[in-house]
């Protein structure tokens, strides 16, 4: 059980879903490579395995001479990800969870589960989680908390960092779990830990990851050729909420008849369909082999030949987006 964390998730049922798997691929989130070595496993011709933490790309150098010039690896963010590779993609996948390599080092600071140096920032550089709880405003925390972990508590658990950061800076995992854990009622059996949103909140926070996943969605459909997929999977219900919209808005609709206080809409044609047009979760067999699968849902779409027409953002109901530097 203790290697369940590192089997990807839902990739067993991607490769079900477009077998079979040909072309060129696009990992947007390598991690420990689960992804990436399933695709090419499975047939792919190509993956390009694009990650922003430079130690997945260290550590995937262990297996990656084993595919040759069959893997390309490139350091990015899956935002920039339509110029990782020239040419046009038949697949990108999305897993937009914490990589369990990056859960698993107390170093990196987003598990509450391993003291260590709060940081959690996904590329090693920038404003850290410790930057956020020590310099933000009370209401700039209790506003994250909020809107990007949906936490009732939020100006609770605010004020608490607010009063415990005037003793003593607040520099560790353990230290702010248990600052979170004294605002929180104990957990009853089968609950997750008091701390879970609020780590949650402040990673979504530290590394932009809502800005990141909206502009990562529109570069996959400029990436994708004609017919390619893809696939995206999300672990909470904010997140598989955007990806949803995002898919929606961007199936056919039609044009109003206008009147003669507005005039007609052009009717556009889709530029993604979903295929199938609900969220996959995994089977019963794949949560018992891997608990962290419990949560997860895997969305699917192909891209048309249709032109791209631009996005309107509100569209998608994000969360209101504060970037690290207006922490400090």
């Amino acid at each position: 059980m203790e290697e369940a964390p590192h089997v990807p998730v839902l990739i067993g049922k991607i490769i079900e879903a477009v077998s079979p798997v040909t072309g060129r691929w696009l990992d947007g989130t390598l991690g420990a490579g689960g992804y990436t070595r399933r695709l090419l496993d499975a047939g792919a011709a190509h993956v390009t395995a694009v990650d922003r933490d430079p130690l997945a790309l260290e550590m995937a150098a262990e297996w990656a001479a084993a595919y040759g010039d069959r893997l390309s690896l490139v350091h990015a963010t899956f935002s920039t990800l339509d110029t990782a590779d020239p040419e046009p993609l038949d697949g990108i996948t999305l897993d937009l969870g914490v990589s369990s390599m990056q859960l698993d080092l107390a170093e990196r600071g987003f598990s509450f589960l391993r003291d260590g140096p709060l940081d959690m920032r996904m590329s090693q550089d920038g404003v850290s989680a410790a930057d956020l709880v020590n310099r933000a405003s009370e209401e700039v925390l209790a506003d994250i908390l909020y809107h990007y972990g949906e936490e009732r508590a939020s100006r609770r658990i605010a004020r608490a960092i607010g009063a415990a950061r005037k003793e003593a800076p607040i520099e560790t995992t353990g230290q702010l779990a248990k600052i979170v854990e004294s605002c929180l009622p104990r957990p009853k059996p089968g609950q997750s830990h008091p701390a879970t949103r609020s780590f949650q909140a402040l990673r979504i926070a530290v590394n932009d990851e809502f800005g990141e996943l909206a502009t990562a969605l529109e570069a996959a459909e400029r990436a994708l050729a004609p017919g390619g997929w893809l696939a995206v999977v999300t672990f909470h219900s904010m997140e598989d909420r955007v990806v949803k919209r995002f898919i929606q808005a961007r199936s056919a609709r039609s044009g109003g008849g206008g009147s003669r206080y507005a005039p007609a809409q052009k009717t556009r044609e889709a530029v993604l369909v979903p295929s199938p047009n609900r969220a996959i979760a995994p089977d019963q067999d794949e949560i018992d082999a891997n608990p962290r699968a419990r949560s997860a849902k895997l969305r699917l779409a192909r891209r048309t030949g249709g032109p791209l027409w631009p996005l309107d953002r509100a569209q998608l109901g994000l969360p209101p987006r504060i970037l690290p530097e207006d922490f400090t």
